[in-house]
């Protein structure tokens, strides 16, 4: 289900004008903006289907700009984002894309700098709702709504089990959980959204066990 209550289709406190076009773009980039865990040096934005034909009109570029700066939806700063970030020196393009996304609602948003990068494709489902369905080329599905863990790891015997047991062990119940890999025994990602808050021992101990090579929060 994707709605749980009608204040889902009606959207979050935001800067307007759209929930799906505004909202849910601003929770794209600070999905982004989380995952990275610093401000970016550069922004690469690629608008598809309904996105790329109104982004303009609709917001959805300072939108997107202001999640990836760190704003809220209802952040008035997010009218500006564009300009604070030319400010700070970021470098900031956009991308009218022709290709037919699966939804009309689609942006990939790379961001970098000298030390890193990180790539990833949202939609946004309407009444600020959104999934994140790839990152940095894993196939997932994030809500980006509840709290949540990523796990890069080894694909091999006992890694899912050994994250399972930890969270387990702190009472962590977990909502839904995912694993994708690009090649069997190769590097696989486990998406984890929990009914909690994650604290910093909890990810200390998970990034700690064999197999593990990265572990990153969202938080809700």
């Amino acid at each position: 289900m994707k709605y749980k209550s009608v204040f889902d289709i009606i959207g979050p406190v935001m800067i307007g004008p759209s929930s799906s076009h505004t909202a849910g773009a601003a929770r794209i980039g600070r999905v982004a903006r989380n995952l990275f865990g610093r401000e970016p040096g550069w922004i690469d934005v690629s608008f598809y289907g309904s996105f790329a034909k109104t982004y303009k009109g609709h917001a959805t570029d300072v939108a997107i700009i202001g999640g990836i700066m760190d704003f809220d939806t209802f952040d008035e700063r997010i009218k500006d984002s564009i300009k604070i970030a030319k400010e700070k020196n970021i470098k900031v393009t956009f991308k009218e894309e022709d290709a037919v996304p699966e939804h009309p609602n689609t942006a990939r948003v790379s961001i970098g700098d000298d030390s890193g990068s990180l790539e990833l494709v949202g939609i946004s489902i309407g009444g600020g709702k959104i999934e994140i369905t790839e990152l940095n080329g894993f196939k997932l599905r994030l809500s980006g709504h509840n709290p949540a863990i990523l796990v890069v790891h080894d694909d091999r015997y006992g890694a899912i089990a050994g994250v399972s047991n930890i969270l387990a062990k702190y009472q962590i119940n977990i909502g839904q959980m995912e694993v994708s890999r690009k090649e069997k025994g190769k590097m696989a990602l486990m998406t984890i959204e929990v009914d909690h808050t994650i604290e910093d021992v909890i990810l200390q101990e998970i990034g700690a066990l064999p197999n593990i090579t990265q572990v990153a929060r969202i938080a809700e």
